[in-house]
């Protein structure tokens, strides 16, 4: 009985010694090659690649003895995919912690209303830490790749602050855009104020686009949206500027002539009736609620003021003095 106690003593005292030793190394910073390390762990990564992918970006200690911190936690498969960033001092229990929570480093890309699909594509190409999936697609292609092949890709994306984990694929902010818009247009859509003159949701984005573009002073958007709509009501050519530069596409230089406004392309609304075939640019919130909601008026036209906001007149001949007084400085 002496030795057998004697033994279970030493066993006890050692496993004092080795509880000890864990807890002193899961309280004690861990050694980086570098002031801060990087990973980024990938769906379906076990646990067991997890702490060899941290070795391997330069946490300095034993990848074997880190794998067993996470299996003796019982925390190893609440690990989330993600992109971590680990500074000086943190200890092997913070490490998991951080993971266990999804406590990622995230970057952001800022789409602005107004833009058109070539201007959102040089976005995402900028964007830090994105992988360009989408840069040899197609927008057939992207658009199918998105599980929407009968959209056009103009104006098929919501306008807003994104932030996405780094790693991932341009098609994943793409693809949340693109539901966040699909959203918010069914929303607005099923509110829309009775007798407008649009007979689906994708006409309200269409002519929402061209209300984006043509507002200067957001007190004024209702007012547009209603010049619009009156036109459409009475088959009046839309005659907006913003098409008919759409229309151009890479060859506008800034300046557009009296010859643009006559040659004749699918987006020139002062040679064709309606509506343009697609969107001409991503219409923000404001612009969709504006276009299902105008504003209760008369107005057929309106010109810039000078100061950002527009004058609206009901007839030619109200317009033309408006265009003599802001356009060409008579009274």
């Amino acid at each position: 009985m002496g030795v057998l106690a004697a033994a279970l003593a030493l066993l006890l005292l050692l496993g004092a010694v080795l509880g000890g030793a864990a807890w002193w190394w899961l309280q004690r910073p861990l050694s980086l090659a570098q002031a801060s390390v990087e990973l980024s762990i990938e769906p379906g990564t076990s646990p067991q690649q997890v702490a060899q992918g941290w070795v391997g970006a330069g946490v300095q200690t034993d990848a074997r003895l880190l794998y067993q911190w996470f299996r003796w936690s019982g925390q190893a498969r609440q690990i989330r995919a993600g992109s971590y960033e680990v500074h000086e001092g943190i200890t092997p229990r913070q490490l998991l912690d951080k993971m266990v929570r999804g406590d990622e480093v995230l970057e952001v890309v800022r789409l602005i209303e107004g833009w058109n699909f070539r201007q959102f594509r040089a976005a995402l190409a900028k964007a830090p830490s994105l992988k360009p999936l989408s840069a040899g697609m197609s927008e057939r292609e992207l658009m199918a790749a998105l599980g929407s092949p009968d959209w056009p890709a103009e104006g098929a994306f919501f306008p807003d602050t994104y932030a996405y984990s780094r790693g991932v694929s341009d098609l994943t902010v793409m693809k949340r855009a693109h539901a966040a818009m699909q959203r918010r247009l069914e929303s607005a859509w099923a509110g829309r104020a009775e007798g407008l003159p649009l007979k689906s949701p994708a006409e309200a984005l269409i002519l929402a686009s061209i209300v984006e573009k043509e507002t200067g002073a957001p007190a004024d958007r209702g007012m547009v949206a209603s010049v619009f709509i009156n036109r459409l009501k009475i088959g009046m050519p839309l005659q907006t500027d913003p098409t008919v530069i759409y229309g151009l596409g890479e060859a506008f230089d800034g300046n557009l002539r009296k010859r643009d406004l006559q040659t004749d392309t699918p987006f020139n609304t002062y040679t064709r009736g309606g509506l343009p075939p697609t969107p001409i640019a991503m219409p923000g919130m404001a612009s969709l609620q504006a276009t299902l909601h105008p504003a209760t008026s008369r107005a057929l036209y309106f010109v810039a003021r000078g100061d950002g906001s527009s004058q609206f007149s009901e007839d030619l001949a109200a317009h033309n003095r408006a265009v003599n007084k802001y356009q060409r400085g008579q009274k």
